[in-house]
């Protein structure tokens, strides 16, 4: 089995994550690993190392990780992570946070390598919804 590029969905909210997630999962194929990191280790609102951390070594199949935060602190323990334990191979993307993903998700699903990934997830910044 080929390894995908897995995804990592950092929110304040578990609920807000996980149903990021099952959207991504009637959206595609589900080849690519999709994990989140909602809330805090209480079950509250809020951002968790811990929960962010185990979440990147669910989604890691070998081929990198991308790590998209929804908000504010969501971004900055997703790099404080990374900063303990640093890898190469593992990416914190500023992009939007559903479009973003469904952007990611579609490419990895593809065989993708991390860079196109990465760089799909910051693309989705820039398609608009409607025609104007």
């Amino acid at each position: 089995m080929e390894s995908r590029v897995g995804i990592v969905l950092v929110s304040h909210s578990d609920r807000l994550a996980g149903g990021l997630r099952d959207l991504l999962a009637q959206l595609g194929s589900g080849a690519a690993p999709v994990a989140v990191a909602g809330g805090t280790d209480d079950g509250g609102i809020g951002t968790s190392h811990d929960l962010i951390r185990a979440a990147i070594a669910e989604a890691d199949q070998g081929a990198g990780v991308v790590v998209l935060p929804d908000i504010g602190s969501a971004v900055l323990t997703a790099r404080l992570v990374l900063e303990d334990e640093p890898r190469a191979d593992v990416v914190v993307v500023d992009a939007p946070f559903v479009e973003g993903a469904v952007a990611a998700v579609a490419t990895a699903n593809g065989g993708a390598a991390l860079e196109a990934v990465v760089a799909a997830a910051r693309e989705a910044r820039t398609i608009p919804k409607f025609p104007s």
